[in-house]
This record gives structure tokens, sequence and C-alpha cells, in this order.
């Protein structure tokens, strides 16, 4: 694993960064016209390939995205880890909240100090709440990544002081994305979890991991917590293409998954409305990426897309990862499709979502 170490700053450097970062929300007036809100002091995310943006660089694992042409359209047109053509929807949260335009991987050692003490991701492209998922694909897992943020914390208060760090974790937001990569890579490709447990005991299980997961969380000082649900499973375009029978034109969503996910959504929904996980928390909020991708999908037009079924990489019917690579036929314009690859969507339609997403963001912030 990566070791990451700060030595001890001066009392002088401490003050300066201090005072740094109590003028970053008045800076942030101009550079963010459509924020939400102003007194978000940080993002931080954690999970899958959604919010990944770039920690599997520099780990021994196939599942990267460092290589064009993933980041064609990011800005500097230059590959950074993301599983994307562009920005991820965390990045256009940490925009629209109006604490900057990206969320770096933490484990990007260039890092500045302005950039850790603003929020960073620690998701794992390929990684899952059953350890199991993570292990299949050598990726970094839920519990590790929870570990890199205690490390994070530990960083910080050397670096800014223990009032400093409190401030920001009271005020940060969290995003935690993680179950697909459970169904799709890991109980419906190989026979070991289905030998355990039906689908819906395995969502259970899924759902008490992500408990303990919020559990750890709350204990290092998250107090707003963003769950993201499912989405639409069945509608991925290497879903369709591995449940089409040979029908290879024949491209429609695989109802049974997108069941899947639904009844997934629904019982972690309920769970959360329910059940107290830490009275520390002020608010862990069930956000909904189901139903807006379903709409891209079902009205595409409407959106100014064009293509729904496949991924602009490619054939755009499996291609991920390193078989979407230098040499891969890639679209003309990927503001017109809604997959990038044959899993993870364009910068565009993650900027669709988020922006469908904005109450929820406005709600959790608002706790």
């Amino acid at each position: 694993m990566v070791e990451k170490r700060i030595s001890a700053q001066g009392a002088w450097y401490q003050l300066a960064v201090a005072f740094f970062f109590l003028q970053l929300v008045s800076a942030k007036e101009w550079r963010h016209k459509e924020r939400i809100n102003t007194s978000v002091s940080a993002v931080f995310t954690f999970g899958d390939s959604i919010v990944d943006p770039g920690n599997n660089n520099d780990i021994a694992t196939t599942t990267k995205s460092n290589f064009p042409p993933y980041g064609r359209d990011f800005p500097g047109r230059q590959p950074t880890g993301r599983f994307c053509n562009g920005r991820l929807g965390t990045d256009f949260i940490a925009s629209i909240v109006g604490v900057k335009d990206n969320v770096p991987a933490y484990l990007d050692d260039s890092l500045s100090m302005e950039e850790l003490l603003t929020g960073v991701g620690f998701g794992s492209g390929g990684t899952g709440l059953d350890p199991l998922t993570s292990q299949l694909s050598a990726v970094i897992p839920m519990r590790q990544q929870l570990n890199y943020f205690r490390e994070y914390l530990a960083r910080i208060e050397l670096a800014v002081g223990r009032k400093l760090k409190d401030d920001i974790m009271e005020r940060a937001i969290f995003v935690v994305s993680a179950g697909t990569n459970d169904f799709i890579t890991n109980y419906n490709t190989y026979p070991f979890r289905r030998h355990e447990f039906s689908v819906e005991e395995y969502g259970s299980f899924l759902r008490q991991r992500l408990w303990e997961f919020l559990e750890g969380l709350a204990e290092l000082g998250a107090r707003k917590i963003g769950i993201l649900s499912l989405p639409p499973m069945g509608c991925l375009p290497i879903v369709i293409s591995v449940n089409s029978m040979g029908e290879i034109f024949d491209r429609r969503c695989v109802v049974e998954l997108n069941a899947m996910s639904r009844d997934y959504n629904a019982k972690l929904r309920m769970e959360l409305e329910s059940r107290p996980i830490s009275p520390a928390i002020a608010n862990v909020s069930y956000v909904d990426i189901y139903s807006p991708m379903e709409q891209l999908i079902r009205r595409p037009a409407e959106f100014g897309l064009e293509e729904t079924t496949t991924g602009c990489c490619g054939t755009g019917l499996v291609e991920l990862g390193f078989l979407c690579n230098p040499k891969s036929v890639t679209c003309p314009d990927a503001s017109k499709y809604l997959f990038w690859d044959a899993v993870h969507p364009t910068e565009k339609a993650y900027a669709l979502i988020i922006d469908a997403l904005r109450p929820a963001i406005a709600h959790i912030i608002r706790a």
C-alpha cells in the first residue's frame, strides 16, 4: 500500500493555513456562480468507480483508466484515472457546493494542502461492500478506504491543528457509492456468493456491510452523508451485451437486473429512514440516482442524448478499463451518449444526473 506522511509544521505555518482556509469561502463567490451553498468546507467520497478520481493508478490491478481515451474531455485533456471522458458526478457536486472544481484522489502524492483541506476521494474502481468483490478485482476495499480516511485526519490535524480539523469535519459532506460491483462483478458472475445467499439475502448482507462502514465514518467525525442508490443495472451496456442471447442489435435493458436494483434501493431507503446510525451524525440521506438515469434512458432526446444502450468507446458493447485503450475508436461527440464505456456514464450524463439531484444535495447540506 502507498504510505503517506507529513512532517510537523511550525506554528506560523499552521496559522497561515488556518487563515487561508477561513478565507476560502469568500473566494468561492466568483468561482462558482451555480453554487448551492457556500458553507460546505470539503467533499469526501468513498466507494467504487463512480467516485474514483484515480486511486487505482498506482496499485497492482488491471482495473485502471489512467490512459487515453479516458479523460479526453477533462480539463487539460489528460487521463486522470477517472472512468469517464471527463468529470465525475462528485466533481460536479464539489463545484455546485462551492468547494472546488474537482475532487482529487487521496493517493495522489502531488496534492497541495489546499486540496487536502477541501476534500479528497478515497474511492476505488471495482470495489464493493462485500470484501470478496474487492479481492476479485484486486482493488482497495471499503475497510481500507476507511483506514486511509483515518490516516488523512491524522495528517491534517498535524498540519493545521485539531480545532480546524474538527471545523472541516463539521461542515463537510460525504458521498458513498457502492453495491453495483457486488451484484454485477461478484454475485451474477461468480458462483461463490450464489451458493451462500439468495438475491434478497445478499442484498441484506450488503446493507449490513454498508451500515458497518457508515458507523466507522461516524466514529471518525462524518456528519452529513449521502448514500447513492444503485443505478438501473440492467441498462448498463455490458449487461445488455452479456444478456442479449446473440441478438446483438436487440439492445434492451435487462428487466430482472433492474428489478434487483429497485428492490435493493427500496430496502436501503427504508432502512436509512428508520434505523439510527449514530447520534453524532446530523444527517444520512438516501440519494436516488436510479430515477434520473431512468429518465435519461426513456427520454434521451429531451436531454440532448442520442445513444443510451452502447458506450462511446470502441464498439460500446463490452469495452471498459484496458479494453477501452489508446487504440480504441471513439465516437466524435461523447455528449450525445449516456455511457462513455460499457459501464460508466459520460461527463454529460453525470452533469444531467447531478443537476436532477440538486434538491437532495441541498438537503444533505441543510442538516
